[in-house]
C-alpha cells in the first residue's frame, strides 16, 4: 500500500465532513437500525420552546426518537427559570411525547456539574461513567425505562 500522511493542527470542516460520511456509509452497511433511522421520517424530533411574555426564548428541551429510544440532546433553561418544577414539567411532557412515538426508554448524558441530581430524581439511572472528564468532574451516560 503506498500512502502519504498529513498532520493538520487546526480544524478542517471538508475532512471532518468526509469522515462523517464515511462514518454513516460503514455503519449503514453493517447496522440496519442505523440506516433505517436516516430514512425519511425514521427520526422523530422532540422540540419543547419555553419563551417570557416577549416571546424571548428561555430554555427548553430539544431530542429525537428512534429505535425505542428518545435522545435528550439539550435540556437547559436561564438560571431564573431553574428550581421552580419547570424543568420536571417538561421533561415529564417530552417523556409523554415520546412514549406516543413509541419510546419505551430514554437516553441522555451530563456532566457531574450539570443535572446528574436532577436526572436521578426523574427516575434516571447513570449506565456510564467516564472520571476527570473534565479534569476534577465526571461525564455521565444515563438511561430511564419509560412506564
Amino acid at each position: 500500500m503506498n500512502y502519504n500522511i498529513e498532520i493538520l493542527l487546526e480544524a478542517n470542516e471538508n475532512f471532518s465532513t468526509f469522515l462523517h460520511k464515511k462514518m454513516k456509509e460503514f455503519n449503514n452497511m453493517y447496522s440496519i437500525y442505523h440506516k433505517e433511522a436516516r430514512e425519511k421520517e425514521a427520526v422523530k424530533p422532540i422540540n419543547i420552546i419555553v419563551s417570557d411574555h416577549n416571546k424571548n426564548w428561555i430554555g427548553g428541551i430539544n431530542a429525537d426518537v428512534y429505535w425505542d429510544w428518545m435522545e435528550i440532546n439539550n435540556f437547559w433553561f436561564r438560571e431564573e427559570y431553574r428550581g421552580k418544577g419547570l424543568g420536571g414539567h417538561l421533561l415529564g411532557k417530552a417523556e409523554k411525547i415520546a412514549k406516543e412515538k413509541g419510546a419505551k426508554k430514554v437516553l441522555l448524558t451530563t456532566f457531574e456539574f450539570q443535572a446528574r441530581a436532577f436526572y436521578e430524581m426523574k427516575g434516571f439511572q447513570v449506565v456510564g461513567e467516564i472520571k476527570d472528564y473534565p479534569p476534577g468532574s465526571s461525564y455521565y451516560t444515563m438511561v430511564k425505562i419509560l412506564s
